[in-house]
């Protein structure tokens, strides 16, 4: 994994380098963009490890899970559990990944490939920094944690504490709606659009009901996931806009009143 997410980095680096700008509706910046992927990158690092600092649920603490802790929107979800949909939640998981690929096909976008690349990259990058922080700093008990019959070693695993949120649900919004959003920013004129955007809409929600069958998060989990993965997905290629008006995007050095000098990224909105 580590290496899968090395190769991204340096993938993503280059098409930032050697990419074109000219009819492309995206603008790339190595200064900007760089520093937009370590931020991420960094805050995802930051996430994975306080995820590997959770504890193991106790039996103690098993005994005193209650049903009704539980907000009654998320209640009905309660001791979910099936093997089965959780590996069915993989497939348009994992599929939705490849979907941005897509894009070599269409002429418009063909020849900004390695554009379009880099800004896929930056897109999933921002939605692990979120979700991996958000994980690792909550200890949400999965709905299948309250089902006796789940077998104990499931139970009490400290992963079992990461419902909140949906990641699977999340990095696919960022996927599919990443894979719309640059379409039609090539293509505006498509019939093809609202088509696309009604499929890219339709797979993280599927995911998300398989995510909730099979015990491994609630409707809120879900939900949160879906938003935040989405607005990865529309926002990262959006903010690149040539023609976005008043909007601007740009490094800065700042300084802690210790003194120690960190990159950071503003992101300004004149009205």
């Amino acid at each position: 994994m580590k290496n899968v997410i090395a190769f991204l980095l340096v993938v993503s680096i280059s098409s930032l380098v050697f990419s074109q700008t000219y009819q492309s509706p995206y603008k790339t910046s190595l200064a900007k963009d760089l520093t937009w992927i370590s931020i991420a990158a960094g805050g995802t690092a930051l996430g994975l490890h306080l995820k590997m600092k959770k504890e193991p649920t106790t039996s103690a603490e098993l005994d005193n899970l209650l049903k009704a802790n539980v907000p009654n929107f998320d209640r009905w979800a309660v001791g979910n559990y099936s093997i089965s949909a959780n590996n069915t939640s993989d497939i348009p998981f994992y599929t939705s990944f490849a979907l941005p690929f897509a894009l070599l096909l269409d002429s418009n976008a063909n020849d900004y490939s390695l554009q379009i690349l880099g800004l896929y990259v930056e897109s999933l990058v921002t939605t692990a920094s979120l979700y991996t922080i958000a994980s690792g700093l909550t200890n949400r008990y999965r709905p299948l944690i309250y089902n006796n019959t789940v077998p104990l070693n499931e139970r009490i695993e400290a992963n079992g504490r990461g419902s909140f949120y949906s990641g699977h649900v999340a990095a696919t919004a960022t996927a599919t709606f990443f894979a719309a959003k640059v379409f039609s920013d090539f293509n505006p004129d498509s019939p093809l659009v609202p088509y696309i955007w009604g499929v890219s809409a339709a797979i993280p929600a599927l995911v998300g009901y398989y995510r909730i069958v099979a015990g491994k998060h609630f409707l809120s989990d879900v939900l949160l996931g879906y938003t935040l993965g989405a607005a990865a997905g529309i926002l990262v290629p959006e903010l690149h806009k040539i023609n976005l008006e008043g909007v601007s995007l740009f490094t800065a050095s700042m300084s802690t009143p210790l003194g120690l000098n960190y990159g950071t990224l503003k992101l300004c909105y004149n009205f």
